[in-house]
């Protein structure tokens, strides 16, 4: 199967299980601010994020595992591409976007600030992923959590927004997500795999 039909054909298999993770989170987010009982936002993001990496890292290294079957390359992979992709999506994104409403935050980077617990994670999730060796359900968690991730950032790190950019912030949330997290799980991956294969072909060819 050419790169682009395996691409297309895990994210058909994948979005419906991405959509329906954003939709739950944002609705759950909503419950919990209705109903004032999140008192502290800074230890909930400290628990979601290297959640996040730990489902991410399973995916990753699954997507890859499947497709190439090799163990150290997927733990690698899966490792790298789920703290790369977790600090770009919970951090760097809404960061960026909240900034550009003009809306004060501080920046915090737990892959620097607490390394031994998030690239910990990440190794574990990795390994997992080659063990499960399943991708729907885990991506569905993973997006799920990353969306509860962004927004609990945003809210313990940032404050004086409105209720209009409070919509705005669900909104660059949910694009925070979405994109790397399929980025992270399928596209990345497959992209890895693809051309790890095309150059042992080569090799294979030019030993010929």
């Amino acid at each position: 199967m050419k790169l682009h039909k395996e691409i297309l054909h895990e994210l058909k298999e994948h979005i419906p299980f991405t959509a329906l993770a954003t939709l739950t989170s944002i609705i759950l987010i909503f419950f919990f601010l209705k109903l004032n009982l999140i008192s502290s936002f800074i230890p909930l993001f400290y628990m979601f994020h290297p959640a996040h990496i730990l489902f991410s890292a399973a995916v990753s290294s699954a997507m890859f595992y499947n497709y190439n079957k090799k163990i150290l390359p997927s733990v690698l992979i899966g490792l790298i591409i789920s703290v790369a992709i977790g600090s770009l999506s919970d951090i760097f994104f809404p960061y960026l976007g909240t900034s550009l409403l003009g809306i004060p935050i501080s920046f915090h980077l737990p892959a620097l600030e607490i390394p031994i617990v998030i690239w910990g994670i990440g190794l574990i999730g990795a390994g997992l992923g080659i063990i499960i060796k399943k991708t729907k359900f885990p991506h569905f968690l993973h997006v799920l959590i990353s969306v509860f991730a962004s927004l609990f950032y945003i809210f313990a790190y940032s404050a004086n927004f409105s209720i209009i950019n409070f919509l705005v912030i669900l909104l660059i949330a949910s694009i925070s997500v979405v994109i790397p997290c399929c980025l992270g799980d399928i596209i990345l991956p497959l992209l890895l795999r693809i051309k790890k294969t095309s150059n042992q072909k080569k090799i294979g060819v030019s030993l010929q």
